[in-house]
Formats: structure tokens, C-alpha cells, sequence
């Protein structure tokens, strides 16, 4: 249906190999990411966060979706994931993706928003990519 498209280049290699990401869109054109990006607190960017705006803002659209489907057409959802690398098995590992929803949606039942809630978080395209733990909290305004 859709194909989306992003480039990285890296120069160098190692901790002084420096990268660079452009998106299809434009939005990250040239972007600066490398070692000091991921693993120190660099200006740039890095895969791990990129990876939490994408899962961030796939599971916010679904849930909203379903929302709009369950008859609700007002109100705001706000997403924060939080991705962990960590080092494992001699190499690096995405071991989870946290994702912390604060949400007002007026005259929502709280078990129903918490069932749509899940579900969206289940089948947002970008959770059904992670092979990692997929947790979610969220607070209902």
C-alpha cells in the first residue's frame, strides 16, 4: 500500500565515523547522528529515538482511529515512548518500548478507553514490528 523511504551515510568508521539520516519527506535532511548521538548526549539524533517518535506516533494515530470509531470525536491524546537499548550477548539489543499516553476524552467509559487503549498498542503497525516488550501505561483526564 504505502513505501517509505530514509537514507543514512556514515563516514569513518567506529566512534569517529560521523552518519547522517534524510528522510523521504524532507523532514531530517542530512541529519548528524553517530557514536556521541547514541551512546552520550551529543546534539543529533540517533536510531533509538527515532524509533520511539515512529512507535510514539503509530500507536497515538491508531488509538485515535479507533477512537473516532467507537463514535468519540473530541478530546487529545499524548504519547511518550521510551526505547532501551542495552548490551547483551556481545552486541546491542532494542529490549522494550514503554509508552506513556496521557489522554482527555470526554465522556469516555475508563474500561472501554483502557480496552482501546490496548488494542491500539497491539496492533500499531510499529508495535507489530518491535521484537521487543511493548508495555503502556496511560492517565484519562
Amino acid at each position: 500500500m504505502t513505501t517509505r523511504t530514509a537514507t543514512a551515510r556514515y563516514s569513518g568508521f567506529g566512534k569517529e565515523g560521523k552518519g547522517a539520516i534524510t528522510t523521504q519527506s524532507g523532514v531530517l535532511t542530512d541529519q548528524f547522528y553517530g557514536f556521541n548521538t547514541r551512546f552520550e548526549d551529543e546534539p543529533g539524533t540517533n536510531p533509538e529515538e527515532l524509533i520511539a517518535a515512529a512507535h510514539a506516533g503509530c500507536f497515538t494515530m491508531a488509538l485515535s482511529f479507533a477512537l473516532a470509531k467507537a463514535g468519540f470525536s473530541e478530546g487529545t491524546l499524548e504519547t511518550k515512548a521510551a526505547v532501551k537499548l542495552e548490551q547483551k550477548d556481545g552486541g546491542f539489543t532494542i529490549t522494550r518500548s514503554d509508552l506513556t499516553l496521557e489522554a482527555s476524552v470526554p465522556g469516555i467509559d475508563p474500561d472501554q478507553f483502557a480496552d482501546l487503549a490496548d488494542e491500539a498498542k497491539k496492533n500499531c503497525p510499529v508495535s507489530k514490528l518491535m521484537n521487543a516488550e511493548v508495555s503502556l501505561a496511560h492517565k484519562l483526564n
